[in-house]
């Protein structure tokens, strides 16, 4: 059946436009080779099947002939090894989007993110298994969903891996060097990956599409080096670059400190794409000016962490607003409002900043960040607190700011074990899994009369409140009227 499989696996790459007619034997050849084979019947590959299926018969055969190690790692290295026989070469790649560009930024954009998938870099098969829903909540409807490819970290070890020896190659997950990178055991194959090559504030960088696409064409546009992330001044031009070239889409940054930053500290980059999220619907609640910008548009919007949104139609008046406002912040302390600017030297304020094109005008929303730790609260005074870690224990980066809960795959199993105990009214405190969800329970077993129909319901949507929770820990000025106050003191301070 191998001959029926590869058979099968050229078509599917003549049907993408991967390869052409002219190619088809070449193509073969170079997956028998992969397999160790030196002959092939070409049969007719018969009726047509998904290409999860095709890989998964190859992968079997492969494992049951010797010619690849059970487990997903390994699978995944060969799989993705043959998917880059049919994938065309950066340059041709190059030459396909900029000529659609010419058509349009979205021809451009839609034609590369339908490629990406086709060629299986991101795997349309895993991403359709994540569990997504939507939660309404007091700031409007919220994103939820449960990552089932990606295992959950620990802020202290993305913390340790900003600050480790870089001596691997690539360096990241995100360096350019993975674009065609056969990939190990501890690091993923790249050889169907394809970057596309973009000047930003006059420097290289690449843009690609996540391969796990937590949201509609979820890009990152990621530094030619591999330099630690940083906001400056820099960081908002290259924003308006990168809006100028793609007005369709947004583009935000991680924060650039520990606790407060994304999960990759190491590699500057950004992420992006064609998606409205909650905190973009949010609306401004209180206006506010700065002296010297009348004609920049600004206020607090109303969101459980603390944004400032700033718009004009000139996006150098924004980013001289925003590096004023950048640079204030840095500076800035209140202790009357836990905020400390440095402790012993060490640095602590920071900010998330999103820019997207919004009726033909310029818009960041900058999101203000503090990464400081008592011994109250190890993990970060504005992360979420140890009572919500049975939900969310994993730095609050960009995505999460925006509105969008990533959690981990282990809640697919507990929330539905929950409800199952919910409804059966057993010990949850007894079993060694749900154990940590026993508060909450408690909590919502005096709200609510569970049924085996109304339970998994229900805790979707008080998952739902808890990660609006998790939003306003991680705010640095609370949704009080001393907090309110408090964050009236900062905007006043800028002049």
């Amino acid at each position: 059946m191998i001959d029926t499989y590869i058979a099968e696996l050229v078509r599917y790459g003549l049907e993408k436009g991967l390869i052409t007619a002219d190619d088809r034997v070449w193509a073969a050849n170079r997956l028998l080779n992969a397999l160790g084979l030196d002959r092939w019947e070409a049969p007719d590959p018969g009726p047509e099947r998904p290409l999860e299926d095709i890989l998964r018969d190859i992968l079997d055969w492969a494992v049951e002939s010797g010619r690849c190690e059970p487990g997903t790692a390994s699978r995944d290295l060969l799989d993705t090894e043959l998917m880059g026989l049919l994938t065309p070469r950066p340059s041709e790649v190059r030459h396909i989007f900029w000529k659609k560009y010419a058509q349009s930024p979205e021809a451009a954009t839609d034609w590369y993110y339908t490629f990406s998938q086709d060629t299986d870099y991101i795997r349309r098969y895993r991403i359709a298994k994540d569990m997504k829903w939507i939660a309404p909540t007091e700031y409007g409807d919220l994103d939820i969903t449960i990552n089932l490819s990606k295992p959950e970290k620990d802020p202290r070890a993305i913390a340790a891996a900003k600050a480790a020896p870089q001596n691997a190659y690539p360096a990241c997950q995100l360096c350019a060097e993975n674009e065609g990178y056969a990939g190990r055991l501890d690091h993923p194959a790249r050889q169907n990956h394809r970057l596309i090559p973009l000047t930003l504030d006059g420097q290289d960088w690449f843009f690609q599409y996540s391969p796990y696409v937590y949201y509609n064409e979820h890009c990152i546009v990621l530094n030619s080096r591999h330099i630690p992330m940083k906001i400056d001044r820099s960081t908002f031009r290259k924003q308006m670059d990168f809006l100028r070239r793609f007005p369709h889409y947004f583009i935000g940054s991680n924060a650039d400190l520990p606790i407060v930053g994304g999960s990759i500290l190491s590699h500057d980059h950004f992420q992006g794409g064609r998606y409205t999220f909650a905190m973009e619907r949010a609306p401004v609640e209180k206006a506010v000016a700065f002296p010297g910008f009348t004609d920049v548009e600004a206020g607090i919007v109303k969101w459980p962490m603390s944004v400032l949104r700033i718009r004009a139609e000139d996006p150098d008046r924004l980013v001289e607003l925003a590096d004023k406002l950048l640079l204030a912040w840095r500076a800035y302390s209140d202790p009357a409002a836990d905020i400390l600017a440095e402790t012993e030297g060490t640095a602590h304020n920071t900010i998330t900043p999103i820019a997207r094109m919004r009726s033909g005008r310029f818009e960041l929303d900058l999101v203000l960040r503090n990464n400081r730790t008592t011994e109250q609260y190890p993990l970060g005074i504005f992360h979420p607190h140890q009572e919500l870690h049975h939900i969310k224990k994993e730095n609050i980066g960009l995505i999460e700011v925006m509105g969008l809960a990533v959690l981990p795959a282990r809640l697919k199993t507990e929330l539905a074990a929950l409800a199952d105990a919910l409804v059966k009214g057993d010990d949850i405190r007894a079993d060694e899994t749900l154990a940590k969800h026993a508060p909450w329970a408690g909590e919502l077993r005096e709200k609510y009369t569970f049924t085996a129909e109304n339970a998994l319901p229900i805790l979707q949507d008080e998952v739902g409140k808890v990660f609006a929770q998790v939003l306003e820990h991680a705010g640095v000025y609370k949704r009080t009227p001393a907090g309110q106050a408090a964050f009236l003191r900062f905007v006043e301070s800028v002049k």
